[in-house]
């Protein structure tokens, strides 16, 4: 198992010992593949007391052995899938959280398995990664609950855009993802009318709809294999991006909030994402 430091051109996965990790895995392996890009396996072994140096006690040679053969495992794993993509694997002691960001501070991308938690479990269960490194990262994250919809067809990836920094940042990706996958895409704006409506709903379906137009032009250019559609559709955000990314390979949002109690910069939209999508979620920081 080789050991090295981050960079900027890796995509790293966070391992965890206690779940199964082939979905997450398999994603990431395949983008990899996709990228020609050198894939990097974290797997944090926290201490067993409230310190965050790793105890040499008998119990926790066990675990961090254990985590060895896991990362083990799981690079053979990659190896068999996709013999061409470089795999290597970090043992590193700490909490996982913040164990996973540091090491993945330069990535390229970060790819977490999820267990489609409930969000207060999220927050307080003590060994969540997907909440924390969502909201800090500063590159996309791609959380993998389910396997992708490679059956429907044609394939599309979803995007979803308010016209914020962060939206502009996740189309981009998105075109990207669409382009190196041979689909389609869906850009998709979820509009919700105001408690007062000052113009006629139909002009402001319009505008939205021409707003779309504008965000997506010097993208189509720059991909012109892939085939867009524009979507303006009336109702909550998470439900109807959920919905219209059911047999998604992926959907893209961008990740934006103003904190609150948990000082998480993560928008309400990916957060309801995270737990109500049946595809990948892919979100996209600003710049």
């Amino acid at each position: 198992m080789t050991i090295h430091p981050a960079g900027s051109h890796d995509i790293v996965v966070g391992i965890d010992p206690a779940r199964d990790w082939h979905l997450a895995l398999a994603w990431a392996a395949d983008e990899a593949q996709r990228r020609r890009l050198p894939l990097r396996l974290v797997l944090a072994v926290p201490p067993r007391h409230d310190t965050h140096q790793v105890d040499d006690f008998p119990g926790q040679t066990a675990q961090r052995q254990a985590g060895s053969d896991r990362l083990e495992q799981a690079c053979i794993w990659v190896r068999d899938r996709h013999p061409e993509v470089a795999v290597t694997g970090d043992l590193l002691g700490g909490f996982p959280a913040p164990v996973l960001g540091g090491a993945a501070r330069e990535a390229r991308m970060i790819v977490l398995g999820s267990r489609h938690l409930s969000r207060t479990a999220e927050f307080f269960s003590a060994g969540s990664i997907v909440v924390p490194i969502t909201a800090q990262a500063h590159c996309p994250v791609v959380v993998v609950g389910d396997a992708e919809h490679i059956s429907q067809q044609p394939p599309y990836v979803v995007a979803g855009t308010d016209g914020s920094a962060s939206a502009t940042a996740a189309l981009a990706l998105a075109f990207e993802e669409a382009d190196l996958r041979g689909a389609a895409l869906r850009v998709v704006c979820v509009w919700q009318p105001p408690l007062i409506m000052l113009d006629d709903e139909e002009v402001a379906l319009r505008a939205q709809r021409a707003l779309l137009s504008e965000a997506t032009a010097g993208l189509s250019e720059k991909y012109p294999d892939v085939h867009v559609t524009h979507e303006v559709i009336t109702g909550h955000p998470v439900e109807e991006l959920a919905r219209a990314a059911e047999h998604a390979l992926a959907v893209v949002v961008g990740r934006r909030g103003r904190g609150g109690y948990t000082g998480m910069r993560i928008g309400s939209v990916v957060h309801g994402l995270l737990h109500r999508a049946h595809c990948p979620v892919i979100t996209v920081p600003t710049g």
